[in-house]
């Protein structure tokens, strides 16, 4: 009786922590794809920031600039917001905010938590990276192109993904100039630092980042 009634409690317990561990994802409010400011308008003040305040996004315009960058716009056929060469799809975004690291699922619209460590300093080298409340880290999975965790993975053959992480971070650009964000694209990464905090495999190469925030004025 005892044996059975500790095994149970083991179970529960068990059930229980892995109720916490998936309550760590974040959903994200539907994303509002009407309004903010025309295209016109948008590309005439778009600009590059690189200083923010401390302030948070909300949760609604963290969905909003995600969807712009690289969400989902016709659900029927799993197409995105940004164009990928012959269809891939290879690029992740990965999103540090200081309450964690998040990987973007655009089709479940939801951040789901990879931990709960602050690593927006790790993800350039310029300070500003530290306080700035969103960065966003453009990550190629070249095992959806064949690559498999070893194999060796040469600058050519990361051409395309440089591209297509191009569109998803002018979208993203974009989206900044509507809503009165401010944004910087970075090239300046510690890769070799920021890989193994991110849990990548050997397959998965990190592109570039992003830094979003208000900015100061």
């Amino acid at each position: 009786m005892k044996k059975t009634l500790y095994s149970l409690f083991v179970f529960f317990f068990f059930i229980a922590g892995l109720t916490n561990v998936r309550s760590q994802d974040i959903s994200l409010p539907a994303p509002e794809k009407t309004g903010g400011k025309p295209l016109m308008q948008a590309l005439n003040e778009r600009q590059t920031t690189r200083s923010f305040t401390k302030d948070d996004l909300t949760l609604q315009q963290i969905s909003d600039l995600l969807w712009a960058g690289w969400g989902v716009n016709r659900p029927d056929l799993k197409k995105r917001t940004a164009p990928s060469a012959r269809d891939f799809q290879e690029i992740s975004v990965y999103v540090a905010l200081p309450g964690g690291l998040y990987l973007y699922d655009a089709f479940a619209n939801t951040l789901k938590q990879i931990h709960n460590r602050n690593i927006g300093a790790l993800s350039g080298t310029q300070a500003f990276v530290a306080t700035a409340p969103v960065n966003l880290i453009y990550v190629a999975d070249l095992g959806k192109l064949g690559k498999k965790e070893g194999d060796e993975i040469k600058d050519a053959e990361l051409f395309w993904s440089y591209a297509n992480t191009g569109f998803i971070a002018q979208n993203v650009y974009l989206y900044c100039a509507s809503a009165n964000l401010g944004c910087v694209i970075r090239g300046l990464v510690p890769k070799d630092k920021l890989a193994p905090e991110m849990g990548l495999k050997s397959n998965q190469v990190i592109i570039l980042s992003q830094t979003i925030g208000v900015p100061q004025k």
